[in-house]
């Protein structure tokens, strides 16, 4: 006899647009059966009834809302991945420096990953499970115009990396997305042109193509990952050159 088909399982956190419905649509179509969460439910529920998706509304940049979900979720199924995918963006040129402003981001880029980490852990210590966090190629240098956002991806880049070896000894597979430039309401409020611009449906096929690798890292597109990688390695001399002279254009 067949023994029937059970489907795979995920919550998706920062799902309500962008890359987060994109994901949330791609893994639909494949037969994921879906948690999906956001801060606004307004927005969110449209995507759970296109994908039977369960809507989960809460605020990733508290903890309780976070551990309170996380509860929820893991006392009603066992997801094998979970995705954080909450983000926000605002450029700052250095003369207007925002204190405010790093807080804001630093809540939303960093400190929700960090709530997400402690309200997950309990859970998947022993069963096991995927945790894959959407930092970015932000994360690999500082850059004009970015430093409240490339500051805390940078910080979430370096907690990813320092835990996943403990973590893997626990059955926990923490893996992170540095995608480029995706297509977002965060990436319209750049001044600049956008090398390599994705679309969020493309950026999601990439990752969801590599969901069952065993890397650390997914990152696309290559060209410009390998070539902000290769900044990363040059001697600071030769990076800030590079800035005033391509960047700032001075």
């Amino acid at each position: 006899m067949t023994q029937p088909h059970t489907p795979r399982e995920a919550w998706i956190i920062g799902a309500s647009q962008g890359m987060g419905r994109a994901l949330a649509e791609g893994l639909s179509r494949q037969g994921w059966k879906l948690w999906l969460s956001a801060r606004s439910r307004g927005t969110l529920e449209p995507v759970a009834e296109r994908t039977g998706g369960t809507a989960l509304a809460l605020d990733a940049t508290e903890a309780e809302s976070l551990r309170e979900a996380a509860e929820t979720v893991f006392a009603n199924s066992q997801p094998e991945l979970v995705i954080m995918n909450v983000g926000d963006y605002q450029p700052m040129p250095a003369v207007e420096f925002d204190a405010g402003l790093f807080e804001r981001l630093n809540r939303s880029n960093y400190l929700s990953c960090v709530y997400l980490l402690d309200a997950l852990i309990p859970h998947l210590r022993g069963r096991g499970g995927q945790i894959l966090l959407n930092v970015s190629a932000a994360a690999f240098r500082g850059l004009p115009l970015g430093a409240p956002y490339s500051a805390p991806k940078a910080a979430t880049l370096n907690m990813a990396e320092a835990l996943r070896p403990e973590l893997s000894a626990v059955g926990i597979s923490l893996r992170v997305i540095n995608p480029g430039f995706v297509r977002s309401r965060l990436t319209d409020k750049n001044p600049f042109n956008m090398p390599l611009l994705l679309e969020p449906e493309v950026a999601a096929r990439r990752i969801i193509d590599q969901i069952d690798s065993s890397g650390f890292e997914i990152a696309f597109p290559r060209r410009l990952i390998w070539t902000l990688k290769l900044l990363r390695c040059l001697p600071y001399r030769l990076y800030f050159w590079i800035v005033d002279r391509w960047v700032l254009r001075r």
